[in-house]
């Protein structure tokens, strides 16, 4: 930035989650001169603070605690009793943020990003408020600006948050003690997890769904596999059941629990007692009390930030990235969208695949997918031929013990082209990135299967299913 420049910064991102947090880094790394603000004293947004990297320690930690209590016998290791220390259990949770968001610190520093703790409220388009906690007040001023302030949890009308009953994901990564009770209401990807930590450490998991199926947007075949998993491992799952109310315990009265979730199925009445309840039926955009309307930012009919094909607003030099645009709401998502928009505002040829972003729900086991499942493709009119391996037939799961699920992959029945892929398995998270590579050159299945795998892992598994695609597999009739 030349010094003759009317403007403080070149650029500034608004939110250090993700997306804005690399914006910030990658623009740097560009050369410009870059401020990034966030209220939070800690960078990481909510993702590392409350979010992915917490929710992903504590299942992992229970992970540990389960196998200790229910598998170590099978392996030939006697451990006695197993009991269960919260406070540790937590601790080592808090560990791990504090160790990621200290990361990130020290990288903005060694990039020379200057950092702003405060809430953020555009004056104008190219200046920026930024209040800090004791009431002290700032101007920034930019040539460009990104909003980058990810989304906060879904509230429902009757089922407001008091973190007592009714909690959000924030509340659920910090329970002070076991829920003997815990209804989730929505079965996507966060309340999954989350069901998961606390029916692994003992609590009585309901989950409540309004749709037909948990996880919805995978393929039927999928989600009825992932079910019967999940209810073998202890937690119940109530589908097609709208939530209509709750009643609360009142002062003195002896009940079971502190509240009872009431819904209804096909006229019927259910009831679900709860010590806790949590909400978890999806994310909004947040841009509360962020002024947009002061930058001259458009929203679209669901609130989120009107964006181009270059995640330009429609303000001039405003820019919007992540969860408060269009789009799934994925950290990974985001990070694309940051590094995109800075080498763009730097001049550079900046390039997302939207197309091409994978979702994961990070239980035990995992479930992944990307591109078009089977399903979506044949409704989009697309003739499809689809492949699938069990990993009851992979070495490496046998050895492992993981051989819970399998690997589908949809291919193109004219090119063969890669269209998509879902897995259900041990660390599908990590084994579907190798499908997303294939797909992002316009891979065939072929191309898939005959990438040589290493023996044993699971990994072979992907290419079992792809040579499936031409009714080709080697270890499966």
């Amino acid at each position: 930035m030349s010094s003759s420049s009317p403007y403080s910064y070149d650029l500034i991102v608004i939110g250090a989650g993700p997306g804005g947090y690399v914006c910030a880094f990658r623009a740097a790394q560009l050369g410009l001169k870059v401020a990034l603000v966030d209220k939070r004293p800690t960078l990481g947004g909510t993702c590392l603070n409350v979010g992915c990297i917490p929710s992903k320690a504590l299942l992992h930690s229970s992970e540990h605690f389960a196998w200790a209590k229910h598998h170590a016998t099978e392996h030939g290791i006697k451990l006695g009793s197993v009991d269960l220390d919260l406070p540790s259990f937590l601790r080592r949770k808090d560990d791990v943020v504090a160790k990621l968001v200290a990361g990130v610190a020290q990288l903005a520093k060694a990039r020379k990003v200057t950092v702003v703790t405060g809430a953020a409220s555009f004056v104008a388009a190219d200046r920026v408020a930024v209040r800090a906690a004791d009431g002290g007040e700032q101007v920034l001023t930019a040539k460009n600006v990104v909003v980058a302030t990810g989304s906060a949890p879904v509230e429902l009308p009757f089922l407001k948050f008091d973190g007592k009953n009714i909690v959000s994901s924030d509340h659920a990564i910090a329970f002070d003690s076991v829920p003997k009770k815990l209804v989730v209401v929505g079965g996507g990807a966060i309340g999954l997890e989350l069901g998961s930590v606390w029916s692994r450490l003992g609590s009585d998991v309901t989950v409540v769904e309004f749709l037909p199926k948990i996880v919805a947007s995978y393929d039927d075949d999928i989600a009825r596999n992932f079910t019967r998993i999940l209810q073998k491992q202890g937690l119940k799952i109530e589908t097609g059941a709208k939530v209509t109310g709750l009643a609360l315990a009142k002062p003195g009265e002896t009940k079971s629990a502190g509240a009872t979730l009431l819904a209804e199925r096909e006229g019927q009445t259910l009831s679900f007692p709860a010590d806790k309840i949590l909400v978890a039926v999806g994310r909004r955009p947040f841009t509360d009390g962020l002024g947009l309307e002061q930058a001259g930012v458009a929203l679209d009919e669901k609130r989120r930030i009107k964006v181009d094909s270059h995640l330009r607003t429609s303000a001039p030099g405003v820019w919007a990235i992540g969860d408060v645009v269009a789009g799934p709401m994925l950290a990974h998502k985001a990070e694309e969208d940051g590094v995109a928009v800075a080498e763009w505002i730097a001049g550079k040829a900046g390039h997302v695949n939207w197309d091409l972003v994978p979702a994961i729900v990070y239980t035990s086991p995992e479930v992944a997918s990307v591109g078009l499942g089977e399903e979506a493709a044949k409704a989009a009119g697309r003739a499809v031929n689809v492949g699938r391996f069990n990993f009851a037939a992979n070495g490496r799961a046998i050895a492992a013990g993981a051989v819970d699920g399998y690997v589908k992959i949809i291919a193109d029945a004219k090119t063969d082209r890669l269209l998509g892929a879902q897995i259900l398995g041990h660390n599908a998270g990590e084994l579907i990135s190798e499908v997303v590579a294939h797909m992002e050159y316009g891979g065939s299945a072929e191309d898939l299967a005959r990438t040589i795998h290493g023996h044993p892992t699971m990994s072979e598994a992907v290419k079992e299913a792809a040579l499936a695609v031409s009714k080709s597999a080697l270890h499966a009739i």
